[in-house]
């Protein structure tokens, strides 16, 4: 009889610890968990300072493939093959959910991020409904004002051919509706993949960067070796070659953009 109570007692406790455990489960330390599942080469990749710059072409580069055009809206757009293979994997398991994830954007290397930069900086680009070439004198106001949602010319992120955008360019897109639903689903399951979002709400956790891209996502396993690489090889004053480059300085680019990101897609 001793042995039967027992028994009930030692069941009674471990229904109680299991229900304990389901209260307090927290999806964040499951996230956590589903980024340590990704290999991360470390030191083992080592990138030179053009690659880090965006100064080599995407199309001959042999860590670069093709974007399928089933997968994006662009032609001749490539990525790294690492990161594709990460993405469509996403794209699959999305699709099974009821969920399109098309890429709008992927690797941009440095004469295309200068062609954007530059049509901005000329006048020849509205940006937020100004003509900045008439309407901000200032150089550092000016860039400023670009760097609220484009990168300086060697400092962006999509030079690597591990970031991506998806689906859309605005963050309204993704408050409502079919945004709204592939934006949830990208939040609860990319980091499946090893994508993560790098430009979060700016705030106490992010108070420098580029203001928050719903839409722009990173394969973490390779991008934060680059963003560790960056800072050690590659000087302010090396952030040259386009219109408006002075201000890399003034306002410290690296620091305060290039690692301006999400906490958890630092080094």
């Amino acid at each position: 009889m001793k042995t039967i109570v027992g028994i009930w007692v030692l069941t009674g406790v471990i229904f109680f610890h299991c229900k304990q455990s389901e209260r307090n489960f927290n999806p964040q330390k499951s996230t956590t968990h589903q980024m340590e599942k990704h290999e991360f080469p470390g030191d083992s990749l080592d990138f030179s300072k053009e690659y880090l710059l965006g100064k080599f072409n995407p199309a001959t580069h042999p860590d670069f493939v093709k974007i399928d055009s089933k997968h994006t809206t662009k032609t001749d757009v490539y990525l790294r093959k690492d990161a594709y293979d990460a993405f469509v994997k996403m794209h699959d398991a999305a699709q099974k959910d009821g969920v399109k994830l098309t890429i709008i954007s992927a690797t941009r290397n440095f004469s295309s991020q200068k062609s954007i930069w530059e049509a901005k900086w000329n006048g020849d680009r509205m940006v937020e409904g100004k003509n900045l070439a008439t309407d901000v004198k200032d150089s550092t106001e000016r860039a400023r004002i670009i760097l609220r949602f484009s990168s300086m010319p060697g400092t962006s992120r999509h030079h690597w051919g591990t970031d991506i955008d998806i689906n859309d360019l605005n963050d309204s897109y993704f408050l409502s509706g079919s945004g709204k639903k592939e934006y949830e689903w990208l939040v609860s399951n990319a980091h499946k993949y090893g994508y993560y979002q790098p430009y979060t709400p700016k705030g106490t956790e992010r108070p420098t960067g580029y203001e928050e891209e719903k839409w722009h996502w990173t394969y973490l396993p390779i991008s934060k070796i680059l963003v560790k690489q960056y800072p050690e090889k590659v000087k302010l004053s090396e952030i040259n070659g386009f219109k408006g480059a002075g201000t890399a300085i003034t306002i410290d680019v690296i620091k305060n953009y290039v690692l301006g990101i999400n906490k958890a897609c630092l080094p």
